[in-house]
């Protein structure tokens, strides 16, 4: 007869195997790792946890994480005003302000259009980007989302909306292959995708 993990170490394997790509030898991997951590470093991970739920929102504007409304890079005056990026995640945000390329503003959409997994225009943040393109002057929108199926439709989506409008829109391309993720690109990388964009 196969011997159960007690209830404390069953409850935590299976809320480590919630996160993405952890099976469940790595959920009871990590959940051994924690019981011979010192409880303070236990204490400090729970509390980092529930910190991230309970002190960040998305900025009113961009749909950026942050724990300041708005963002700082919203709040920032420095930042050209006339440009705007739309990626799909904040990390992605994060990754195209480490090359230190950039300067213009962000969108973040939360996603991407994806038939497959039931996900609309309605269950992205894109209304929020038509918003801002009448209240603010903006002369391009640059569309930063992954170069897979999803990112490439939901581009294409977008572009037939805001080109109407009168604005630029460009598409980031050379550099980037097919299938990559731009939050694991490399900043080299990254800069000439954002050089070579491209007109929608």
């Amino acid at each position: 007869m196969a011997l159960d993990y007690p209830e404390p170490i069953a409850r935590l394997i299976a809320s480590f195997q919630k996160l993405p790509g952890i099976g469940s030898k790595t959920a009871a991997r990590l959940a051994f790792f924690t019981l011979r951590m010192d409880e303070r470093d236990v204490l400090q991970f729970a509390n980092a946890l529930v910190d991230v739920k309970r002190e960040l929102d998305n900025c009113e504007i961009c749909g950026m994480i942050t724990d300041r409304n708005p963002c700082d890079i919203c709040s920032d005056e420095s930042r050209e005003t006339d440009k705007i990026m739309v990626v799909e995640h904040s990390r992605d945000v994060m990754a195209l302000e480490r090359m230190q390329e950039y300067n213009g503003r962000y969108h973040v959409l939360h996603g991407v259009l994806s038939p497959m997994e039931g996900t609309g225009p309605d269950d992205l943040n894109i209304s929020q980007l038509l918003v801002r393109l009448q209240d603010e002057a903006v002369k391009e929108v640059i569309l930063a989302t992954n170069a897979t199926a999803e990112g490439e439709a939901t581009a294409t989506y977008l572009a037939r909306l805001i080109k109407p409008a009168g604005i630029k829109v460009t598409r980031i391309a050379y550099g980037l292959s097919v299938g990559s993720d731009i939050e694991y690109t490399d900043e080299i990388t990254l800069h000439r995708a954002l050089e070579g964009r491209r007109e929608l």
